[in-house]
């Protein structure tokens, strides 16, 4: 991240990173910033290019896509116009394409159902793009898509989220002393007496 870029956007970046869904109140009490103060931030930092929009993590396994897989990709015809990754944008099942140096020439992330689906899919990649594959299968997921210092991130998110909760009760307790003396008083005081000669 460039050095022009403010340490409360910074702080705004890294909570928006871990939490696309935060509100302009929370981030307004993480950052010490007023919430419209906030909202202006956020749109900038989105009309700059430094968020590039919000997404949500798929569980890919309950959608029938339980494989997942990176294919790198080997040119056979160097000489051919580099236009690889136009010509494989149309395949659903490959969720990212990289341009890479050293051996390979891109990585491609994938999903699929079955092995007999991945095996189906590289051979269409092979054909239309006119290249070597080799391919690595990812048999379990420990964490994805973490923002960068995501530790510092989640010690944040942590400390803010009791911070708020400390607040609340404290909030709560207070509402709960204030009512209590007023209830005692209620409790303690005399019902009114019946004037004599007064109908019930």
């Amino acid at each position: 991240m460039s050095d022009d870029v403010e340490s409360k956007d910074r702080l705004i970046l890294e909570l928006l990173a871990a939490d696309g869904r935060m509100s302009y109140t929370d981030l307004g009490k993480a950052t010490g910033l007023s919430t419209s103060a906030v909202h202006q931030r956020v749109k900038r930092l989105e009309q700059r290019g430094l968020i590039l929009g919000y997404g949500a993590t798929i569980n890919h396994a309950e959608l029938g896509q339980p494989l997942t897989a990176f294919v790198a990709l080997t040119l056979i015809d160097p000489h051919l116009p580099d236009d690889y990754a136009e010509r494989l944008r149309h395949f659903p099942e490959i969720e990212s394409c990289w341009s890479v140096a050293g051996e390979d020439s891109y990585i491609l992330k994938v999903r699929s159902s079955t092995p007999a689906e991945l095996e189906t899919l590289l051979t269409r990649v092979r054909q239309t793009a006119h290249v070597t594959t080799r391919t690595t299968i990812v048999l379990s997921t420990y964490y994805e898509n973490r923002p960068v210092g995501h530790a510092e991130i989640a010690d944040r998110t942590i400390a803010r989220a009791e911070s708020l909760a400390a607040k609340a009760l404290a909030a709560e307790t207070a509402a709960a002393q204030a009512e209590s003396p007023a209830v005692a008083r209620a409790a303690a005081e005399p019902p009114e007496a019946t004037p004599e000669g007064a109908s019930a």
